[in-house]
């Protein structure tokens, strides 16, 4: 029989419990650990590649930083992903979810069911793809999944207002700003070009490298050249704006500042 290794991402520890408590009654899924936030689990994923991750999206405690935003972390790292498993108490992520190639999404509280599909969907897989030779990183011998688009390729926003269409690369973008109603688009250029959605919706189309770090404000990580938490602002490159960080999303500022010591990074 297959065995299938697990961890669970949840900042609920009774969730996590529950969630466990379901998979045991399966003999071909072996528990390996838990985590309750964000860098722990990143941690716990790279240290044992499981084959599956138990995905919280939406925690109780803002301060876990759990989202689908760990998705992308993980494609950093590794080149075959585990299998995500998201389990979330509304349906209405589904979609979102779908987006970043999940391989399924299961509805808190997990059920006996629920995890059983989920099981006979990994053997299939598994029995689909038996020719193909296991690689080092993948050793329950399932495929990778293909990262999202938005990693292979430049993401393209096109603007429409009134048959009006405007592309922008998404790398040119240096951060939004929330204008009522509407959003401003600021780019390396200097140009800015307003777009007829609320920042709320870009939060919830965008990924990584764009963080929320205000009410008013997403920003690119990649053109940030500052951070001074004293006065709780963030610097742009080559321009004087100065970006607000609120208290709010400060475990998102928190986060950036752990991105760039993860890289080529020399701290003098």
């Amino acid at each position: 029989m297959k065995k299938y290794s697990y961890i669970i991402i949840d900042d609920d520890a009774e969730s996590i419990l529950k969630t466990r408590t379901i998979a045991e009654g399966f003999s071909e899924l072996t528990f390996l650990g838990s985590a309750t936030n964000y860098q722990q689990g990143l941690h716990l994923v790279l240290e044992h590649k499981p084959c599956v991750v138990f995905l919280e999206i939406d925690p109780n405690e803002i301060s876990s930083n759990l989202s689908l935003l760990f998705i992308n972390e993980l494609y950093r790292f590794l080149s075959f992903l585990p299998k995500i498993i998201i389990t979330t108490t509304y349906k209405e992520l589904a979609f979102e979810a779908i987006q970043y190639n999940v391989f399924d999404y299961i509805l808190k509280p997990v059920q006996s069911i629920d995890l059983l599909k989920t099981v006979l969907k990994l053997e299939k897989v598994l029995h689909e793809t038996d020719s193909v030779e296991v690689h080092k990183e993948a050793p329950c011998a399932l495929p990778a999944v293909q990262a999202p688009k938005n990693i292979e390729s430049p993401l393209i926003i096109c603007i429409k207002s009134y048959g009006d269409y405007r592309y922008i690369n998404s790398a040119d973008i240096c951060y939004f700003q929330a204008d009522n109603n509407s959003t401003d688009i600021y780019l390396n250029s200097g140009d800015m070009i307003t777009a007829f959605k609320t920042l709320k919706h870009f939060e919830s189309i965008l990924t990584h490298p764009f963080i929320r770090i205000h009410n008013s404000y997403i920003i690119n990580k990649n053109y940030i050249s500052r951070i001074h938490n004293g006065s709780s602002v963030c610097y742009i490159k080559n321009s004087p704006k100065k970006i607000p960080f609120s208290k709010t999303y400060k475990s998102n500022v928190d986060l950036i500042i752990a991105a760039f010591t993860e890289g080529n990074y020399l701290e003098v």
